[in-house]
């Protein structure tokens, strides 16, 4: 008789890997195994960002996304301690270049009190002072953002589960899903060879294939994962110094995600971005990347449209500016204008796994689906990594909620931020 597993987590990248952790603290008797399809953990979007631990600046006050941010600080700083990863409180800026950024600006200054935030409002001396390189009106300069390598905390994280008795299970991709009262069967494949599992309850972690793990349950949703793709440069070694901060734009409050940046690494390096251009390819990290399957859902996906018409202009800038590197430069000059466009070397880009809902709206908060024996995490933005291990514990709650019973109608919940 085939192994039954108390839990199957779907997805190696760092919020499944901190779930399957804690969830394995919580029931140290259950056997719980993590399947990933990929030869090595954290391949997608844990192992393609900035490294950045972020504060908490952008999101609506009470929040999910401000609520596990600010308590995933403090635990990424003690993991980091106790396990000695490296990390640097280096500090944030978030510089205004002009008179609508500097009115923004202030704004964001009140949403950081609001959300408990220890920040400083600079003027245009005081920012010249802590970043000479710099040109801007004013700042705010946010103390506790400070920068890590998320695969290291994934692969201690991992290391921790199965000294606990977990198991991780590489290159294993999950085809296709059944349910039925007693179990969920998932039916795998590794090097080519199909397989079975067995378990009584399955998590999903899994990011950019998030809707595609809920439609092998024919669970009813209202989104789709579009991918937007973030391109990175790295600075050229002589720019390794150019800042002593993280350098952030002022956002645009409808698209708090966009804006190139620059980022010092936790390797010493200095890298410039993300940008956020459409991808037609859901793990399309080269420069040309098409996968004919992944287009044909989102061109059928009415949401995709609604969206794509509503951000057209900004669209059209973004891919303008993939395409033409001085177009890219221009968005860095705005405020480092040193840096020319020789001193842009190539960075591996990555892919953010956006849900976008059937009329076209972004989803910026956390969005959950289940049915009686599964729970699927379907949008987990940034700050996920930073907010990695509030989140397991926060999924690892909603599965103490849930412990099979008789099976209930298939639902969706939804945590939209506060307006």
């Amino acid at each position: 008789m085939n192994k039954i597993y108390d839990y199957i987590i779907v997805g190696g990248g760092i919020v499944g890997i901190s779930t399957a952790w804690q969830l394995q603290q919580r029931y140290p008797d259950k056997s719980i195994l993590v399947v990933e399809k990929e030869d090595a953990l954290s391949q997608h979007q844990t192992g393609h960002n900035s490294g950045v631990i972020h504060a908490g600046v952008y999101y609506a006050p009470g929040s999910l996304k401000a609520n596990f941010c600010k308590a995933g600080v403090e635990r990424t700083l003690e993991f980091c301690q106790k396990h000695a990863i490296p990390v640097e409180n280096c500090g944030k800026l978030l510089v205004a270049t002009d008179p609508l950024e500097l009115e923004r600006m202030h704004a964001l200054y009140e949403r950081c009190h609001e959300n408990g935030i220890d920040v400083e409002l600079l003027d245009q001396a005081a920012l010249m002072e802590k970043e000479p390189n710099i040109t801007g009106l004013g700042a705010i300069f946010v103390k506790s953002t400070s920068i890590v390598n998320y695969r290291l905390i994934t692969e201690k994280m991992a290391e921790e589960f199965i000294l606990l008795g977990g198991e991780v299970s590489k290159r294993t991709e999950v085809v296709a899903l059944a349910e039925s009262a007693e179990k969920i069967t998932v039916s795998c494949k590794s090097d080519g060879q199909p397989f079975l599992l067995d378990c009584r309850f399955l998590i999903s972690c899994s990011g950019l294939m998030a809707d595609r793990l809920t439609q092998m349950l024919n669970i009813e949703t209202d989104f789709q994962i579009i991918p937007y793709r973030g391109e990175y440069y790295r600075l050229a070694p002589k720019f390794n110094k150019v800042v002593n901060h993280l350098i952030y734009p002022i956002p645009d409050p409808d698209l708090p995600f966009l804006g190139v940046h620059l980022t010092k690494m936790i390797d010493g390096t200095v890298t410039v971005g993300p940008n956020a251009v459409q991808g037609w390819k859901r793990e399309g990290y080269g420069r040309i990347n098409i996968n004919l399957k992944d287009v044909l859902d989102m061109i059928q996906f009415s949401g995709f449209w609604k969206v794509t018409a509503k951000h057209l202009k900004t669209g059209l800038i973004e891919t303008k500016n993939s395409w033409w590197k001085p177009g890219y430069l221009k968005m860095v000059n705005k405020y480092c204008p040193q840096i020319k466009a020789s001193d842009l070397e190539p960075y591996p880009a990555g892919i953010r796994a956006q849900a976008v809902l059937k009329d076209g709206t972004l989803v910026h908060d956390f969005l959950f689906a289940e049915s009686p024996r599964s729970l699927h995490v379907c949008n987990a933005p940034s700050p996920a990594a930073t907010s990695a291990i509030p989140i397991g514990n926060y999924i690892c709650d909603k599965v103490a909620e849930k412990e099979p019973t008789t099976p209930k109608e298939i639902s969706t919940e939804s945590f939209a931020e506060p307006a």
